[in-house]
């Protein structure tokens, strides 16, 4: 028997609090971070976020009120016009930083497509595991190499497009979403280890040439990507170039020690010390002013809201469900290590927001769309007193 309940009563509100408090956080840091250098509006960014936040959450309920099942329908089309923005930020972007990411105006409005493809790939890929999950295959060797080569077919061409502009962190949020749902689709744990030491062989593949043929190796990886790897390994001895932006944020993260300098109380966090510390340094504020136990609990927090969603993926009595819950799962997690990792040395700096909490347009569109996508499944998952739906 069937329980019906309304969409409120399916809602996860305890997801949805759990994004409030990320709210507050990100309004509390942003205005830290950025508002003492705008002596005539220092709550500048801030109105901006709360802009950006109410937009989103006008995304997220219109994501949410679609059915999910349609998107299965969409799959392919969303997919296409992904491609197609990607070529057109190729051929026709604008560039600031060394980067050519965004389609626009420059003093107007400035899209940037590679966020929003990360929704479409997760979308596709989800749908493309769906259907080879209901078609009967063996479990085979041969049969996961077909699995694994049609879930990358699929993914690389963005990944490459992305990579291309250069945009190395996003580019591994699309690799994430692929070996994500390659791990969902059920291949056996021998083809998990094949494509783990596939992954450090490419890894030991470039520190050889780098070491034995480093002309061939500066076409694979690109001078700036290079200087921010010098950056990370030796952030002392490039202090005053490379790896100044990791030092200065590992400072501020070190001084904040249990309890932090307190709210607007961070030497580096109010001195314009750590470049970008409103947008991908955000982390620094909460580990200067709040330390560890702040640092701790924002961490708890999102430990909590993927619990929250992997919960929604095992209740989910439709497979698609759970895979497009898998997905925004493998697309949030990511972001949020690198993130994290890189202000504190562990990572390379790519450049990734933390989700929800750094400053930014699309990037927190992005988010909240999928947190969107989430609450979809939930509200759309029937639940029966006696067994499951057959």
């Amino acid at each position: 028997m069937e329980e019906r309940k309304s969409y409120f009563q399916q809602l996860d509100y305890t997801l949805l609090f759990l994004l409030f408090l990320l709210m507050c956080i990100s309004l509390l840091a942003i205005y830290s971070g950025s508002g003492q250098y705008f002596s005539s509006d220092p709550t500048y960014f801030v109105k901006r976020q709360i802009i950006w936040f109410i937009i989103g959450v006008f995304l997220m309920v219109c994501a949410m009120l679609i059915d999910y099942d349609l998107f299965k329908s969409f799959s392919i089309p969303l997919y296409i016009i992904g491609i197609v923005l990607l070529l057109a930020v190729k051929f026709f972007g604008i560039e600031k930083n060394g980067s050519q990411r965004w389609i626009g105006h420059e003093q107007y409005f400035l899209f940037q497509p590679s966020e929003f493809v990360k929704i479409f790939v997760v979308i596709i890929l989800a749908h493309l595991v769906y259907r080879m999950t209901m078609e009967q295959r063996e479990k085979s060797f041969r049969d996961d190499c077909i699995v694994v080569g049609k879930v990358f077919a699929v993914g690389f061409p963005p990944f490459f497009l992305i990579l291309d502009q250069p945009d190395l962190g996003t580019a591994l949020v699309i690799a994430s979403i692929m070996l994500t749902m390659v791990l969902m689709s059920g291949v056996t744990w021998r083809m998990i280890g094949a494509i783990g030491l596939s992954g450090i062989a490419g890894i030991l593949g470039l520190i050889w040439l780098h070491n034995h043929n480093f002309a061939l190796f500066s076409k694979i990886i690109k001078a700036h990507q290079m200087e921010r790897i010098y950056g990370w390994l030796m952030p002392r001895e490039f202090q005053d170039g490379y790896g100044y932006q990791l030092v200065q944020a590992m400072r501020g993260i070190g001084s904040g020690q249990l309890y932090g300098s307190g709210y607007m109380q961070g030497v580096q966090s109010q001195s314009d010390r750590v470049p970008e510390i409103h947008t991908d340094f955000i982390f620094t504020i909460i580990g200067e002013e709040f330390g560890f136990i702040g640092a701790t609990i924002l961490i708890i927090i999102y430990f909590l809201l993927f619990y929250r969603m992997i919960l929604i993926a095992f209740s989910c009595n439709n497979l698609f469900g759970s895979y497009l819950v898998a997905g925004v799962i493998g697309l949030l997690v990511f972001q949020i290590f690198q993130n994290i990792s890189m202000t504190i040395g562990l990572m390379p700096i790519t450049g990734l927001a933390l989700p929800f909490v750094s400053y930014g347009g699309s990037a927190l569109l992005t988010n909240m769309i999928a947190i969107g996508i989430v609450l979809n499944v939930n509200i759309r998952t029937r639940h029966y007193m006696f067994g499951t739906e057959e």
